[in-house]
Order: structure tokens, then sequence, then C-alpha cells
């Protein structure tokens, strides 16, 4: 019997009648599980997909080329500069390994897989076979996954402490301007009260409206209101391509997110989606229904999408698009939509790199998404909650926005809440420590715009892209630039000591020309600053106390920087062909 629905013996939302029992649902009405929804959604991409024409790779389709006439980064997005995410779902119950603990439970499906060095720590290695370091502990902690899968971990994903209020005060006090939910991740499992999948948080494990209550407290605080998408990957490959797929060897199996060991399943329509068997066509009208229904409920500012979307028919991409676009013009709100790879046109979307940045400055908005843990992937950097995570320290994640900002950038931070809704005290106090150095220097990020150059200093990207992390942490011979209005923003990356002196040398006079620096002074800092203009550049000289040593802000007002000589030029985005 569902422990969600207090007034009743089940759930019934006018398409099924659903019960939870130890994660499964066992009573399902098998006529009216998907609904007409989905049938309609079915039918009609079969019907377009009979009309569709090929389309020209080289620029978008026209039908891309009509959604294209929003603005893909507006002013609110540009200013936001920093936000906050998290994954947090039944993946955080076993706190072990990372957030694909779903999938590598039930092991690799040969038995055997290859390992490099360094990836040792994530796997079992035992007696003539390798195999996930999840699935030993599952077995040891919970049993066979046959007989302990990964829907019966839902119920005690209970989040008897999560307090959607509390967390938004924190992500404000953080620093934050923008902020909310992983909505589902790979694993089929929605954390929004949903009539389109019963496998959802408020009709299972915590029986709360997770995103709802989010939605309402992060408004509250003032912040921008995200949700972001994982489910692309939950599905099977498309029909064209599962055999080549198949002879591959990857992380994530072969034909599908989750490796089924229970074939059954494959005929028992509540657990389809969740484990995303169901039929492909099926899939992909459930994949846009959920976008839908959390555009229609919670009017999210922005949604974020992970890797793969390309496995989704560009018909059904674009869809989500205009029903998005849509929706926001009669909220009269400008929304953004951001990407990985080339899984949308740029002028439709923002891109994202997934821990990592651009190594230069560019002409375009951009955004990083990274997370708490310090740790590589294969060892202690999980996206989810584990109890080995090894957390960034607050200097880490301003140098990093820093250099992100200084490129036209965003970041996103992702922390990892424990499957009780509590955020540890290790990652309370990182973000606090963020919030702390902006609430100082704020000005210097917030409502910036790059200037010609990002900034000086032997630290440099040795490439840009994903996963491209530095080598090292930065220090105070680094400098990054941004710019507000006639004014220039040069941030020391570290604290050089009392009185030292620090060479800007993009103000050397040549490139200076006939621009006047009126003032130079250090936000959060009352003393006068000591400088003077020479041949090769402005010369500081720090100030005796530093507001905070994380990293430190010149203030250099001018009578108009943008005559100066300088041109660097800004990497341009060239066209992309859009994937799948």
């Amino acid at each position: 019997m569902s422990e969600c629905r207090k007034s009743g013996s089940a759930r019934s939302t006018g398409w099924c009648v659903t019960e939870q029992r130890e994660g499964v649902m066992s009573r399902v009405d098998q006529k009216c599980w998907m609904g007409l929804r989905i049938l309609v959604w079915s039918g009609l991409w079969v019907l377009l997909q009979g009309f569709a024409v090929a389309q020209e790779r080289e620029q978008p389709t026209p039908e891309w080329a009509e959604l294209a006439t929003h603005e893909e980064a507006p002013d609110w997005f540009r200013d936001a500069k920093f936000g906050i995410y998290f994954h947090w779902g039944p993946y955080a119950v076993p706190a072990y390994g990372n957030e694909h603990y779903p999938r590598t439970m039930y092991g690799h499906p040969s038995g055997k897989m290859p390992v490099k060095s360094e990836q040792k720590r994530n796997y079992n290695l035992g007696v003539g076979f390798q195999t996930f370091r999840e699935h030993v502990f599952h077995r040891e902690e919970y049993g066979e996954p046959k007989e302990f899968e990964y829907h019966h971990l839902i119920p005690r994903f209970k989040g008897e402490a999560f307090d959607a209020a509390e967390w938004a005060k924190l992500f404000r006090m953080s620093g934050a301007r923008f902020a909310g939910p992983v909505a589902e991740h790979h694993d089929g499992y929605a954390m929004w009260d949903s009539d389109v999948t019963p496998w959802n948080a408020m009709d299972t494990g915590p029986c709360r409206d997770v995103v709802g209550e989010l939605a309402e407290a992060i408004r509250k605080e003032g912040l921008k209101f995200i949700t972001t998408f994982h489910h692309a990957r939950m599905g099977r490959y498309p029909p064209q391509s599962s055999e080549r797929e198949k002879r591959k060897w990857h992380y994530y199996g072969r034909e599908k997110y989750f490796e089924r060991t229970v074939p059954d399943y494959k005929d028992t329509e509540a657990l389809q989606t969740l484990y995303g068997t169901m039929p492909w066509q099926d899939f992909l009208a459930m994949w846009n229904q959920k976008l839908e229904e959390v555009i229609d409920k919670y009017r999210p500012d922005l949604i974020w999408f992970d890797s793969w979307l390309d496995r989704i028919p560009q018909l059904n991409r674009r869809a989500f698009v205009q029903t998005y676009l849509e929706a926001a013009s009669a909220w009269e709100e400008s929304v953004v939509i951001t990407y990985k790879q080339n899984d949308l046109p740029q002028n439709v979307g923002v891109v994202d790199f997934e821990k990592g940045r651009m190594d230069r400055l560019t002409s375009f908005a951009w955004l990083t998404d990274d997370t708490i843990s310090a740790g590589a992937w294969t060892e202690t950097g999980s996206w989810s909650f584990t109890e080995e995570l090894d957390i960034k320290s607050s200097q880490t994640i301003i140098h990093t926005l820093v250099d992100i900002v200084s490129k036209n950038g965003n970041l996103l931070l992702n922390i990892s809440p424990r499957a009780d809704g509590t955020i540890p005290v290790d990652q309370r106090a990182a973000l606090q420590g963020v919030g702390q150095w902006l609430g100082i220097n704020g000005e210097a990020i917030y409502g910036t715009r790059p200037f010609r150059r990002y900034g000086e200093g032997p630290k440099r990207m040795k490439s840009g892209g994903h996963f491209v992390q530095m080598d090292g942490e930065y220090n105070a011979e680094n400098l990054r630039f941004t710019t507000k209005g006639d004014t220039l923003y040069v941030i020391q990356m570290g604290w050089a000591g009392s009185r030292k002196p620090v060479l800007i040398q993009s103000l050397a006079a040549d490139l200076l020309g006939e621009v006047a620096i009126k003032d130079i002074s250090v936000l959060g800092s009352q003393e006068a600053i000591q400088w003077e203009k020479r041949e090769e550049g402005v010369m500081v000289r720090t100030p005796f106390k530093a507001p905070h040593k994380a990293a430190l802000v010149f203030k250099i007002e001018t009578d108009g920087w943008h005559r100066m000589q300088l041109r660097d030029e800004a990497e341009q985005m060239g066209p992309i062909t859009v994937d799948g």
C-alpha cells in the first residue's frame, strides 16, 4: 500500500492506479498505463517521420532557424554567473561508488571488462574476473541484484530531513543566482509530482513534490529556478544504431543504460518506464511528456540537458524547444536551454562543458557544470553523495568561477546531499566560503562582461572543452579581468602579502593610449591604494590587510577602457552540425 497517499488506498491519476510495496508498483491498470497522451505522441511521431525529408547537415534545418529568433543567453543569465544544482535521488541510498550505481550494481554484462591502471579503484579485482565494485558492494549489502533490484532501493529514499526553504537559503548565502534540482537522472526516477510516470518522488520514496517545493523556495529567495534532465540516456539506443552500438564496449552498457537481468520486465509496463525498456517510440513520447509536464507545472527559467541528447530525434528535440519557448512567451519570461556537444544549434541554446571550460576568451556565453567533489570520477569524484567524497576548498571553487567568468562563461556547481535530505557539513563550509568571498567581491562578478583579454600569468589551461582541469592551483601571479561600464576589475588569484607590487601588463602605456585611469581601489578595503603608470604597465600595491585571501580585486576606474589599443580577439563559435 502506498505510504504517500494518506487519503485513500492508492493513487488514481485518471489513467492508472498504483501501490508502493518495497519499490514495486504492484497494481497497475495495464490498459490505461501510458494513457492517451503517449498514444497520441507515438502516433504523431510516426506520422511526422513518414513526412520527414533529409536535411542539410551543414546548417540548421528551417525548423531550427524558426526557433532561433529568441535570445539564447538573456541578460539575466549573463549577469548571474553562478548557480547550484544537485544530484539527489534513490542512487544516494547506498552512498557508495557514484551516481551510476543504478547501472553498475548489476555488474558488467560479460562479467569481464578492460581496466586501465588508473581506474582500478573503481572495480573489484577478483580471481579470474573484473567487475564494477558497486556490484560487489550490492551483493554484500543487499543481496543478488536479480533479487534486490534498483527499484527496491526507492522506498529507502525517504528524504526525511529535506527542507526546501533551508536549502534555498543556503544557495542564496553561497552567492548563487540560479539553482534547482536534477529533475530526473539516468535512472528514470522523476523528482516531481508526475502523472506521466508512477516512479516519482510524490508517489514513492520521500512522498514529496521535491521539484515543486524547491521551485517555490528558490524563487522566494530571489533566485532563478532551473531543472536539469539526464533522461535521454536511460532509453535504448535507436533501432537504427543498436546493432552497431552493441558491438562496442563502453561503461554504460551496450544497448541501454540498464543492462537488465530479469527479462520479463520488458513486458511489465510499469517497470519499463523506470528501466527504459519500452518500445522506442513510446520512450520518445515519454521523453517529451516529462519535459512538458515540468514546464507546465513549474515554469523553469532554465532547462539543462546532459549528454546523449543526440539519441533523441531532432523532431522530438525541436518539439520540446518549441513548447518551452511558446510557454515562456506566454509567461513573458526569458528562458535558457543548455546543451552539450552538437546536440542543439548554438542560436537555440547555450553550450555547456562538463568538468571543463574554455581555455580562451569567447564572444559567446557558455556554461560549465562541475561538482563539489575533488577526486577523479573513477575514485572519489561522484556527483551524488558517497561516504568517501573528497570536497573541494572554497578557494578552488572561487578560482574556477573567476577564470570562467573572465572568459565569458557561467559556473553551475553540483553538490551532493545525503539520502535523508541533509547537506553535509564539509559541503556547506565550502559553499559558505564562496558566499563570503562573493559578499565582498561580487561587484567584480555579477553583471560583468569580459575585457578584451581574459587575464595574465603563468597558469593557463592546456586546452578547452569537457573534462579539462587545471594542473595544480592558481596563485597570486595569475590575474583575471572583468568589466562593468568604464570600470575594469583585476582579480588576483591569491594573496601575495602586504604592500606587494603587482604589475598589470595589459595596461602598458602603448595599450592604454589616451585612456585615463581615474582611481584604483580594492574591493572590501578602505585603504588608499598606491599605484603608478609605467611604460610596461600599471604598478599597484596590495593593501596592508587582505579583505579575503582567496582572491584580491583591484577596481580600476577609467574614462573609457573601450578606447584602448588592446585587440585580443575572442573566439567565435563556428556553425554547428546538429547531431542525430
